[in-house]
């Protein structure tokens, strides 16, 4: 079973390696991480780095995309190169799936059309943008598009998955090894669970982010 990463500058490190953790253990499991050009991509606070295996007209097929998320997708939203793969290599999938804003790529690439799907609750609201119905929960499934909330929320995707693709035996022998039995000392780890002014200060930070990136940016075909 070959399983495809996107990977990118500026992408948020736990949207790819937590589902990775889980994917990669399944039985046959081969991994690749696709990107733009060979070597090293940092993740959007800078401090992490992950290697490109291989460029994207490499990998033509496979059977399991993930499209990870972080302020870089607000780069690749109009860049051509990527949205030609997204929709190329969707058409071999057996399960195209995106975690955070990830989803706004698929959006971009045109495959969430009338479906139901969810991202990061900050930029939620930007699916209808892409025709998409916003749902929020933390993992939706639509067809053969599976789509996740913000970062933390791909790796109960991937069980899912796992699930889906090897049995309930196996996703549980995988979460027992990673030992997945969330107990968060905290319970602001949901949009109507935290505080509001915790809320507004991370749409903020959001809305910011993405603003500064849409302005000085350089979008490429």
């Amino acid at each position: 079973m070959h399983i495809v990463f996107f990977i990118f500058d500026r992408l948020t490190a736990l949207d790819a390696i937590g589902p990775y953790e889980v994917l990669s253990r399944l039985p046959g499991a081969r991994v690749t991480f696709a990107g733009l050009e060979r070597g090293e991509v940092r993740t959007d606070n800078g401090c992490l780095g992950l290697h490109v295996d291989a460029y994207l007209e490499q990998v033509e097929q496979c059977d399991v995309v993930v499209i990870p998320g972080g302020f870089g997708t607000r780069l690749l939203e109009k860049r051509l190169i990527v949205l030609d793969w997204i929709r190329r290599v969707d058409q071999s999938t057996r399960i195209t799936a995106s975690v955070c804003t990830g989803a706004l790529l698929l959006g971009s690439a045109g495959l969430l059309q009338g479906r139901r799907a969810t991202t990061h609750f900050a930029v939620r609201h930007r699916l209808s943008e892409f025709g998409a119905l916003p749902v929020a929960e933390r993992v939706v499934a639509d067809g053969k598009y599976r789509t996740a909330a913000g970062v933390s929320a791909g790796i109960d995707l991937a069980l899912g998955l796992a699930i889906e693709l090897a049995g309930r035996e196996v996703a549980q022998s995988i979460q027992l090894g990673l030992e997945y039995a969330p107990e968060p000392p905290l319970d602001a780890g949901r949009e109507d669970s935290a505080p509001p002014a915790i809320v507004s200060a991370i749409r903020e930070h959001v809305r910011r982010r993405d603003a500064e990136l849409a302005q000085h940016g350089v979008i490429v075909p």
